[in-house]
């Protein structure tokens, strides 16, 4: 293998003609089609000799065009890939498409064609966009979701789901898009405004029958991140939106009344059940289900009214911390269980029945939003918890007190457990409350199960028949995959077009061969992603979903890359896969992905996020056209720290080309001149031509080490300004002796070695050409790729500086800075700083009061 870069290795070969010009636009899709045949990036999955590194960055959704943000995800990972390669992994980095969901459906619509071939005809130009930027995906291991080859297994799994009551389906309100006539997750609204994540439409519900998975049994295991690097962001991000509460279910009693004679349970949740002496009101939800038996007579008038107007707000509209709280009495009571008293029911808007119970306690002096209820309709406030300090005059604790229960504050007008602090009044509210049969220890979750079905065509058909005997039905896995019918009406009815295929639609029981109906809900694409990457290991398996015996070896995933804004999504719905296929024995881990990167988002250059509606996208095909792949990708990695993003601009890559022209000129005229200067060629003033090449194996050695360190820290800005130093180093010595030593050869090689990860087609064709010199064709068993060369070894010692600067400052100004040796004593760099003629006319012939060392870093002179 001729991978130069030894002592010994043999200088460049002078360019004798005029130095012909860099052209990408010949040189990069060449050397496209070189590394094809040569399968340089295709993977040995079963090769042990060497070890494993699986790297994985999101998938693309086939919906047109990659625009620069793609390229901006995909190429530093692609920079990782072949530099682990060079680091003797044998790296696993495959490519497919997230190629379901609505998009192409809408698409379909407005063009009059069919959802796959407006899919497959995008699939095929990001194919070559993603070729054209030199992307070293593995390609025989592609996957592609809309294949039944692929979506074949995701029934099964769901199959395998329903046996083991992970899948299910009922009746539930949901939230509804009426703009993609779809329902959605839970996850899939977004923010306070709950609009739809895919339109920005406000989101309603509607009660509909769905198919759900348990996401929720795993609840507590996916509050951990034992072994996993991830971000602390993402982690709790995941953490809150599980939201994890510990206290306790109560139930109230309702109180017999002369219209009602009571005893129904309004059961509450609450985090405090140590402060149940302050409930003295209770609040429903105006869609309980209590609210209209419990109404008194002279309450029901308004009680309706005012759930009529609830109906006409909006979840955000009845949570808003800053508007006025309403309400009105249903004129019923409630038993408060700890001691006895009557406390009055209400309803009001800010208690969702969606959320909990539909039921709370309210605890005026403790709760924030409960003190201004009580405050608005003049109902009683009793202090329940106090800090230690008045604990004797409870009265005397400025109201709401809500202060986090540290041991500071102890229970007060709370009878058994008064003057005990958290956690032992807790403690002893829930043994009271056990004892009297009112209430029991809780943990609750604000995570819901995962709604999974969608009234649309363009996705995985849920295998379920439906028979009015049986019941849902599975289909038996020898009729899988259940397929797409293509003859369907793609209009808008807010029902799921396959509902007009009467022909896929009509089948017979599988269980009692009766008349029967397909399910025509489809599952949400994000079950499509929810397992992907164990596909990717053998993607035309026949026997099963995942190849045991591969995942085995090759996961978790070592490194994956994407964007945190699937955070509670596609991140969390993987990590439950993962442990629902465990469960199933299909794999052995409970964790998809060892470390995760998030990247920044890259913005149009309005500032907003790049679509094709705002019309701020910028199509990469254009930049490559005029620049090169190369000096785009150098650009997006040199752009600012990855995790960090920015609005596009293309103003710098120009700078890239021009650097990439430079390791040109380097590499292939190194007895150059530069016309018109009289120092081109020359050695640095002082220098012979030993220092001449120890100067240039110190740069080389010192670059090639921070790079590497750098792309393992996903610090690409800092390595590509590492190999700018590195040429910027090499220059002057350019025409001089030493471009004709060993030293020059290593250094060029490793200038080549350090940017072929980042500019791979321009570091190749070098190699090729410093290989033709030494007479090392293409076609000779020699020949080799820069990306088949072993990472070059850093000599440690030439990492360490020989001179050091060093800032002199007189009374705190600084006034001039030494070079001295990085083993100069602090006796001799305060003898060179007192000897500097700017010393000395600062000082202006004052003798110096002291001199002060600051560990070597600087020296101070006061005077």
């Amino acid at each position: 293998m001729a991978c130069f870069g030894g002592r010994g290795a043999p200088p460049v070969a002078e360019q004798d003609e005029r130095l012909e010009r860099y052209d990408p636009t010949e040189i990069e899709p060449r050397w496209q089609r070189r590394w094809e045949e040569l399968g340089l990036h295709a993977t040995d999955l079963t090769n042990t000799t060497k070890p494993n590194y699986y790297l994985l960055t999101m998938w693309p959704y086939p919906s047109g065009d990659l625009h620069i943000g793609h390229w901006y995800v995909k190429t530093p990972t692609d920079a990782v890939a072949r530099y682990k390669r060079m680091q003797g992994f044998n790296v696993f980095y495959p490519v497919g498409f997230d190629a379901f969901g609505l998009p192409a459906e809408n698409a379909a619509i407005k063009r009059k064609i069919h959802p796959r071939e407006w899919t497959v005809a995008n699939m095929e130009n990001m194919r070559r966009q993603l070729r054209s930027m030199g992307a070293s995906f593995d390609w025989k291991s592609e996957v592609v979701t809309c294949d039944p080859v692929y979506f074949r297994w995701n029934q099964w799994i769901f199959l395998k789901f329903y046996e083991k009551g992970v899948a299910y389906r009922k009746q539930a309100p949901v939230d509804w898009c009426p703009s993609c006539e779809v329902t959605l997750a839970r996850e899939q609204v977004e923010g306070v405004d709950r609009i739809c994540w895919r339109c920005s439409t406000q989101v309603t519900k509607r009660d509909l029958t769905q198919w759900f998975f348990k996401i929720t049994d795993y609840a507590d295991e996916l509050l951990s991140f034992e072994g996993m690097h991830w971000p602390e962001q993402i982690r709790t991000m995941q953490t809150n939106w599980i939201g994890r509460s510990e206290g306790a279910e109560i139930d109230f009693t309702v109180a017999p009344a002369e219209h009602h004679p009571g005893g129904e349970a309004l059961r509450v949740f609450t985090t405090r059940p140590d402060t149940l002496y302050g409930a003295t009101f209770m609040v429903l939800a105006p869609e309980h289900e209590l609210v209209a038996t419990i109404t008194t007579p002279e309450q029901r008038s308004a009680v309706s009214a005012y759930i009529e107007a609830t109906k006409r707000k909006t979840e955000i509209d009845r949570l808003t911390a800053t508007k006025e709280k309403s309400g009105v009495a249903t004129g019923a009571h409630a038993i408060n269980p700890v001691n006895g008293k009557r406390i009055p029911v209400w309803i009001a808007d800010y208690v969702l029945a969606s959320y909990g119970t539909g039921a709370i306690m309210a605890v005026p002096a403790h709760d924030e939003r409960d003190y201004e209820f009580a405050q608005q309709f003049n109902l009683p406030i009793v202090p329940v918890v106090a800090p230690q300090h008045l604990a004797a005059t409870p009265d005397a604790v400025p109201l709401p007190y809500v202060e986090k229960s540290d041991g500071a504050a102890v229970a007060v007008n709370s009878a058994a457990w008064d003057g005990t602090a958290w956690p032992e009044s807790f403690t002893k509210a829930i043994a009271h409350l056990e004892q009297a049969k009112a209430g029991e220890k809780k943990v609750t979750y604000r995570l819901r199960d995962w709604l999974i079905s969608r009234q649309r065509y363009w996705g995985t058909p849920i295998p379920i028949i439906h028979c009015a005997t049986c019941g849902p039905v599975g289909v038996p896995v020898d009729q899988l995959p259940v397929t797409l019918p293509i003859d369907v009406d793609f209009k808008s009815t807010g029902e799921s077009p396959l509902k007009t295929a009467t022909a896929w639609l009509n089948v017979h029981c599988p269980k009692c061969g009766g008349p029967g109906q397909r399910e025509t809900d489809t599952m949400d694409t994000f079950v499509d992603s929810s397992w992907y990457w164990y596909r990717y290991l053998a993607p035309k398996n026949e026997l099963g979903p995942v190849d045991r015996k591969l995942v085995d070896a090759w996961c978790p995933v070592d490194q994956y890359t994407g964007g945190a804004e699937h955070a509670v999504m596609h991140l969390l719905y993987s990590r439950f896969f993962t442990k629902a296929m465990r469960d199933l024995g299909l794999i052995g881990e409970s964790e998809p992905f060892t470390r995760l990167f998030n990247q920044g988002q890259i913005l149009g250059a309005d500032g907003e996020r790049m679509s094709k509606s705002r019309g701020n996208v910028q199509d990469p095909d254009e930049l490559v056209s005029r620049h090169g792949a190369d000096a785009v990708r150098l650009f997006l990695m040199f752009m600012g720290p990855w995790d960090q993003g920015g609005a596009w601009s293309s103003s710098g890559i120009s700078g890239m080309v021009r650097f990439l022209g430079r390791i040109w000129t380097l590499a292939l005229d190194p007895h150059g001149k530069e016309p018109g200067d009289p120092n081109s060629g020359v050695l640095p003033a002082g220098q012979d031509q030993a220092a001449g090449e120890a100067a240039v194996r110190r740069a080389a050695h010192k670059a090639i080490n921070g790079v590497g360190a750098d792309i393992e820290a996903f610090r690409f800005n800092t390595a590509v300004a590492k190999l700018m130093e590195l040429a910027n180093a090499l220059f002057p010595y350019r025409g001089s002796p030493v471009a004709g030593t060993a030293a020059w050869s290593e250094a060029i090689h490793y200038l080549l070695a350090g940017i072929a990860p980042m500019a791979p087609h321009l570091a190749d064709e070098m190699h090729s050409r410093v290989q033709a010199a030494a007479g090392i064709s293409a076609s000779d068993p020699r020949w080799t790729s820069i990306h088949q060369c072993p990472w070059p070894t850093v000599d440690t010692s030439l990492l360490a500086e020989s001179t050091r600067e060093i800032p002199v400052q007189v009374n705190g100004k600084l006034r001039d800075k030494l070079t001295v040796s990085a083993a100069a004593t602090e006796a001799e760099i305060e003898a060179l700083a007192l000897a500097s003629p700017k010393v000395q006319i600062a000082l202006e012939g004052r003798t110096p009061k002291k001199v002060i060392h600051a560990g070597g870093r600087l020296v101070n002179i006061v005077g």
